[in-house]
């Protein structure tokens, strides 16, 4: 995302352009500990769809919750009070597209978890590619206590972060956990204070983009695919995502920037 071009207008998100090619998703419905509601995921499936059918020079995402209180306190059980089965099966339909549009966008997503984080919240922190948390976060896969499960996509995303004895430990029983015990038990990279989150995301984010785009992209790929494939099967797919960077312009500045002891200029081309 180039920095100079006005981001699209969302009613439950708020999208803005910190620097070239990074853009900062906020979930933006503090009056609500930005719970996810319908609109919401159809908003966030409208833009990280958007984004895989065309990047526009975007290269890194940070997403994050307005204020200090949440990233997300999970579904908007206001909104579903008195919904009919049917009207909860067509919701969710909307939930299932928005964690597969998540887990599908080519550019990488840094989870920035600025406060409460759970049920549907902790599913879409689980869904970025990395997470930072504030020491404040409290994360919480609480949907049994509710008499439902983990449906956007928790079951497999948090076992995968953290092993599936965690997992089931922490999903079944409901119970909230800390920030520190979440990067301890590996879901969170960092823990740090609230005044420094945004800025270390943003940091991190400035680094990834600042790389070929290209191989940042299929590296990401590699390692997502790879994890779901037999190790073979895996290195395959790694050796055909490592072909496409050969004949790319981005490969030869590379080797040329290293050579002339410059920093490259990447162009993801």
């Amino acid at each position: 995302m180039n920095a100079s071009v006005a981001p699209p207008a969302f009613e439950t998100l708020r999208i803005s352009a910190p620097a070239e090619h990074i853009a900062l998703v906020t979930l933006a419905r503090p009056q609500a500990m930005n719970a996810l509601n319908t609109q919401m995921g159809r908003d966030l499936v409208t833009f990280f769809e958007a984004v895989a059918l065309d990047a526009a020079g975007l290269r890194c995402i940070v997403l994050t919750g307005e204020g200090e209180r949440a990233f997300c306190a999970g579904g908007d059980l206001k909104e579903r009070r008195g919904m009919s089965d049917e009207a909860w099966q067509r919701q969710h339909v909307v939930f299932e597209r928005m964690v597969r549009a998540l887990l599908d966008c080519p550019v990488p997503v840094i989870g920035a978890v600025n406060g409460a984080a759970y049920g549907g919240g902790c599913e879409i922190a689980a869904c970025c590619d990395f997470l930072y948390a504030a020491e404040h976060a409290r994360f919480a896969q609480s949907e049994v206590t509710l008499g439902i499960m983990p449906g956007g996509g928790g079951t497999q995303t948090i076992a995968r972060a953290v092993g599936e004895r965690r997992a089931k430990e922490l999903i079944l029983t409901g119970q909230p956990f800390s920030a520190s015990e979440a990067a301890q038990w590996g879901l969170v990279n960092a823990v740090l204070p609230q005044g420094e989150l945004l800025p270390a995301a943003l940091a991190t984010a400035t680094t990834i983009a600042n790389n070929a785009p290209i191989s940042v992209r299929q590296a990401k790929q590699s390692i997502h695919r790879g994890l779901q494939m037999a190790l073979r099967d895996g290195l395959t797919f790694e050796i055909e995502a490592y072909a496409r960077m050969v004949p790319t312009q981005d490969r030869h500045e590379g080797v040329t920037a290293f050579n002339e002891k410059r920093p490259p200029r990447f162009i993801g081309k």
